[in-house]
């Protein structure tokens, strides 16, 4: 596993003093150093399938079904908004459930590009999922990292996954900090003028730069390894274990649309495991009343110890690979 360094010129006691002094202001407002400000703590609970539902093509999802009893069938769509959601939730916090994000607006996908909301696989990508997932407790490097513990990757990071769904954004001179729940990530995204790292370099989330566009907040990243997925959740669908080339790039975009939300969008471009770029946009919603917890997961990561135990069962034998 590489070994992680932060950003020259931010101190980790200044991340921490801002992690404890962030707040959000109003829409529209500025930071102190005059950046638009996102700050604050967002969800990304949507119920709406990442890809659009077809009649399901089994060559790219048998063995999740395999695996995961259910994901073979079509999904729900969402409910259209409910003007009175908000207020339904306030008298009864747990209604339909903070999955439901009933005030997003409904849409066939989370996919948007292509437009008919399928991502562009390669069959050899394909073959490459399938063979990891029917063979998956063969040893660990047939897991994700975020099954492994190592990062649920950029840009599957953002990929709603059904909980662990907080992010807090922060904002000091020169930087922009995206802090994940999810395996308790904390992304420093320098927004200056530096030069990329050298091609040589190559990182599990990629080496990221980013720029202000007016109100949106662009972040090209590459350098990365080929060592993660472009998916590591079962929300991902299809996507789930899909292997990045060093060949990945990825262009985010954060717009402060309104008080309560950020409209997020990532282009995937990574030539090995897909024909062409392809689109995710969806809205982040801003929660103040979520509580981000400590993410504790190789403390807890008996998934991955169990499933590798359960092969050396199938196997006959007690030794790891």
């Amino acid at each position: 596993m590489e070994t992680r360094h932060h950003a020259p010129g931010l101190s980790w006691a200044a991340l921490a003093c801002a992690l404890v002094v962030a707040s959000t202001p109003a829409f529209g407002q500025t930071t102190a150093h005059g950046q638009p400000d996102i700050q604050g703590v967002w969800t990304n609970f949507d119920p709406t399938p990442f890809e659009t539902p077809d009649d399901i093509d089994l060559e790219r999802l048998a063995p999740l079904a395999a695996w995961f009893p259910g994901s073979n069938q079509a999904e729900r769509a969402p409910a259209a908004p409910d003007p009175n959601a908000r207020a339904a939730r306030s008298a009864d916090p747990w209604g339909d459930g903070p999955g439901d994000a009933l005030r997003n607006e409904r849409r066939q996908s989370m996919v948007v590009d292509p437009p008919n909301g399928r991502v562009p696989l390669r069959p050899e990508a394909i073959a490459n999922r399938n063979s990891n997932l029917i063979n998956l407790t063969d040893g660990w490097l047939t897991h994700t990292p975020w099954e492994r513990c190592i990062t649920r990757g950029i840009p599957g990071g953002m990929f709603p996954g059904g909980y662990g769904a907080g992010y807090q954004i922060l904002q000091v001179p020169g930087y922009v900090i995206v802090f994940y729940e999810m395996i308790h990530e904390a992304r420093v995204i320098p927004i200056d003028d530096r030069p990329p790292l050298s091609e040589n370099i190559r990182l599990w989330n990629g080496d990221a730069r980013g720029r202000w566009e007016g109100d949106t907040l662009i972040v090209e990243t590459g350098n990365y390894n080929d060592q993660g997925t472009i998916g590591t959740n079962i929300a991902s669908r299809g996507v789930r274990g899909i292997e990045q080339s060093e060949a990945l790039k990825i262009v985010e975009r954060f717009t402060r649309v309104d008080d309560e939300t950020i409209s997020y969008s990532v282009t995937i471009d990574d030539p090995k495991p897909f024909t062409a770029p392809w689109t995710v946009a969806m809205p982040l919603n801003r929660d103040n009343t979520y509580q981000i917890y400590e993410y504790a997961c190789h403390e807890g990561n008996y998934g991955l110890e169990n499933s590798l135990r359960a092969g050396r069962a199938e196997d006959g034998t007690t030794e790891q690979p």
